[in-house]
């Protein structure tokens, strides 16, 4: 029976927070901001292990205590240049230590992404356990959509029909995925490796609260969301 793992990219940078501190590590809540990650896909009783992938330089990891979390946390230190480079990486370290099997579900999440509920979560695990592609958490966009000229003026406005705002967690089988990341450059997230092959991903319908932590004001929003949930 194939089983569910979660995979955390964590190698970069995130340069745009303007922190020399990579953004994984950026204190919330009084905690690393990948630790809310972890912290929630570890309570799932669905998820096998997470995998933690981190940069061969990374000197902070081991700054923190992670020990809640060992019955499940597994970490490699085999990050890439970019996120598809971390994903395939530890795909590959995974299975040559015998710890996937083709069949199994991988569901990659963003160490910045720390407000997904265990609820989105398990909808997501639920909807496409019997999936034969896979999918992803995602959100219909609501705003009004502008493309710019290269000065910075509208050139037109976007249709938003049928537009999508794609999330993490986004689980696909182990096998689909490695080929699919074996096969594509320059993408931004796993769905798009897959796409590239021809199929078509499920959306999975989640809410706003798990947005991306990119930018110095999407932390403070983070903490007060975190805290309104430990504290109701």
């Amino acid at each position: 029976m194939s089983k569910f793992f979660a995979l955390i990219p964590a190698a970069g940078s995130g340069s745009r927070m303007g922190s020399e501190l990579p953004k994984q590590y950026l204190s919330l809540n009084g905690k690393p901001m990948i630790y809310h990650a972890i912290n929630t896909l570890y309570q799932s009783q669905l998820i096998t292990s997470i995998f933690v992938v981190l940069a061969p330089s990374d000197n902070d990891w081991l700054k923190y205590d992670w020990s809640k979390f060992s019955e499940k946390l597994i970490v490699f230190l085999c990050g890439g240049t970019t996120r598809a480079d971390s994903v395939l990486n530890g795909l590959t370290t995974a299975k040559k230590r015998n710890l996937l099997d083709a069949s199994d579900w991988i569901l990659v999440h963003d160490a910045a992404r720390p407000c997904l509920t265990s609820i989105r979560l398990e909808k997501l695990i639920n909807d496409l356990a019997d999936d034969e592609v896979g999918g992803l958490l995602a959100v219909p966009v609501a705003d009004t959509l502008k493309r710019s000229n290269t000065k910075d003026r509208i050139a037109h406005t976007e249709s938003r029909e049928n537009l999508w705002q794609a999330q993490t967690p986004q689980m696909f089988r182990c096998a689909l995925l490695t080929h699919a990341l074996h096969n594509t450059m320059n993408i931004t997230d796993d769905a798009s490796a897959v796409e590239a092959l021809g199929l078509q991903p499920k959306l999975v319908l989640s809410d706003a609260y798990n947005f991306k932590v990119t930018y110095p004001q999407d932390l403070a929003l983070a903490e007060l969301i975190i805290q309104k949930r430990n504290n109701p």
